[in-house]
């Protein structure tokens, strides 16, 4: 007979058997493993676009971005969004933004490997691959703070068009010293540099802009001026100076405007209010008014737009790697997941449509990672004396199609992999909200999905050569894959025809994008990898939902070749 409970009757149920709450068949946390190691198609890509010598500092970085302790930063830092002082308790304007110490250190972390600035500050063949694959595994752990360290690695080109503005600044920007304190740059060994050119009246129009500047002496490049004018977005404003974009009578020019004047004084660059975002919490983002705020001129008047078109160009660049980089964190988790989880008697990663679906979302990550770092080899070959001119036209052309292409396909690639967790994928405990909701920014921010189509069409009227580079470099592929010969010879039909061109921007850099991202796999990744990207996006108009590979693909190689194992 039971024992009799406390009230002196006997007690019906087994104390222990109303025990209702054991944990199994459920997931665990992707820690505490080598997120550059284990990633085999991030490695190869490396090794083949010339940073080889980098393996052992990417092995070490990996072993950082992919501990818990690491992290937990970037849950932190997203947990604890930025908060603005524009005054002290005694009235004084500070303009001051308190972030979670855990936002410092993932600053502290990437200027400290030099993702502000390596390839400036040691310019060898592979530089530009090395720092985005540093970036790529960085922007997996937290993406927010990548936006000041991007600006302050695309500065550099547009600084250097005026030399004498660069001899002060670029040895502080290109030190690999964080120093987040509110204090003049005399006082500092390292900054950082934001941008700010968007007006609420022009958007991406920055023609459009009305921010004045009006000459102390001198006029022209290097020489001081005041700006006045508001700028409705402006990232990081603790960074230590801004490139802007002002009005002079000339039209508009380029700007280098610090937080701190010479003297000492604070330059009257005033944070009205931070930005209430979507996704990017950890980032401030904030609206602000130049008060006769003092910069300097930085390259020709009247030629602002073709100064900073590098620095944007840079940019673009690290979109493309910064959404590469998620969907491979997005990807990574599923995968994770899917491999512990059972349901209806099999672990979801032995099911065939999840497998499916689990294929479809590495293939996308591949594709993307691989772009991107074809880009970055180009980057680094600009200048080379044999192949310069053709990787120089790459770059003009792939930094806008990847940066679209990539950055556009982010979103539905999150959501996908979200899924694969079910309700748990929902919950903001899970890594799955802050991918989320961080997808779409980088398709929207440095110019949104029109203005790169539109910037695509641009550059193959007024330079033809980038449409010669692009076929040529889609040549390399020929032979191996007759759905890709097809749609090359399609796509050089479509581009031929030029009728309602603009209306079909979107189509034709879709199709692109595609053919290169194809090609590269063509030529590089596992046959099971390149066979089912081309049959699954080649083969038909457009991409169907994920999860819709067609028969005969080898989803067991390409899982496994993506899988990370914690």
């Amino acid at each position: 007979m039971n024992a009799p409970d406390r009230l002196g009757k006997p007690a019906l149920i087994d104390p222990f058997s109303a025990e209702t709450h054991e944990v199994f068949n459920v997931g665990r946390e992707l820690v505490d493993f080598n997120a550059y190691e284990q990633d085999s198609a991030l490695r190869q890509a490396v090794e083949r676009e010339g940073a080889g010598w980098a393996h052992q500092a990417l092995v070490a970085f990996g072993a950082l971005t992919g501990s818990a302790d690491y992290l937990e930063l970037g849950v932190l830092a997203n947990r604890h969004p930025p908060e603005l002082d524009t005054h002290d308790r005694f009235g004084r304007r500070i303009d001051l933004v308190r972030y979670h110490p855990a936002y410092h250190q993932l600053m502290r972390t990437a200027i400290e490997h030099g993702l502000h600035a390596s390839p400036w500050t040691d310019p060898r063949p592979g530089a530009h691959v090395a720092r985005a694959a540093h970036e790529y595994l960085q922007t997996q752990v937290e993406a927010g703070h990548g936006c000041p360290v991007t600006m302050t690695f695309a500065a550099v080109p547009a600084l250097r068009s005026t030399p004498a503005l660069a001899a002060l600044w670029e040895p502080k920007i290109t030190a690999r010293v964080y120093d987040p304190r509110n204090l003049p740059d005399a006082q500092k060994a390292g900054l950082t540099v934001g941008m700010a050119m968007t007006e609420k009246q022009g958007g991406s129009d920055v023609r459009a802009n009305s921010t004045r500047a009006l000459p102390l002496g001198a006029e022209g490049p290097g020489q001081a001026y005041e700006l006045v004018g508001h700028k409705y977005f402006v990232s990081a404003p603790m960074c230590d100076a801004f490139l802007v974009l002002a009005q002079t009578a000339a039209g508009l020019s380029c700007f280098l405007l610090p937080r701190w004047r010479p003297d000492g004084s604070k330059n009257p660059m005033q944070v009205l209010r931070l930005k209430r975002k979507m996704g990017n919490v950890s980032n401030a983002s904030s609206e602000t008014e130049l008060r006769g705020a003092l910069a300097w001129m930085v390259g020709p008047e009247g030629r602002g737009v073709r100064t900073i078109i590098e620095m944007v160009a840079m940019t673009r660049f690290d979109c493309m790697v910064g959404s590469a980089a998620g969907q491979r964190a997005a990807a990574a988790q599923a995968l994770h997941h899917c491999g512990i989880r059972a349901a209806f008697g099999r672990r979801l990663v032995e099911q065939p449509l999840m497998r499916n679906v689990l294929a479809d979302l590495a293939l996308e990550s591949e594709a993307s990672m691989t772009l991107a770092m074809r880009v970055a080899r180009a980057l680094d070959q600009r200048d080379h004396p044999r192949h310069g001119r053709h990787e120089d036209a790459l770059v003009r052309l792939l930094t806008a199609v990847g940066k679209y292409w990539i950055c556009k396909r982010t979103p539905q690639h999150a959501y996908e992999a979200m899924e694969c967790l079910g309700g748990s994928g929902v919950m903001e405990d899970s890594p799955f909200p802050r991918l989320f909701r961080e997808s779409p920014v980088n398709a929207i921010w440095e110019g949104s999905g029109n203005v790169q189509c539109l910037d695509v069409l641009r550059a193959m009227h007024k330079s033809p050569e980038v449409v010669q580079a692009f076929f040529a470099e889609l040549a390399r592929a020929r032979g191996g894959s007759t759905l890709l010969d097809r749609h090359v010879a399609a796509l050089q039909a479509e581009l031929a025809d030029l009728q309602d061109i603009e209306y079909r921007a979107r189509d034709l850099v879709d199709r692109m994008a595609l053919a290169m991202q194809a090609a590269l796999l063509v030529q590089h990744a596992p046959a099971a990898v390149a066979d089912a990207f081309c049959a699954s996006r080649l083969a038909c108009t457009g991409h169907h939902q994920y999860g819709a590979l067609p028969r005969g693909v080898d989803c067991t190689a390409i899982i496994e070749r993506a899988t990370p194992r914690a």
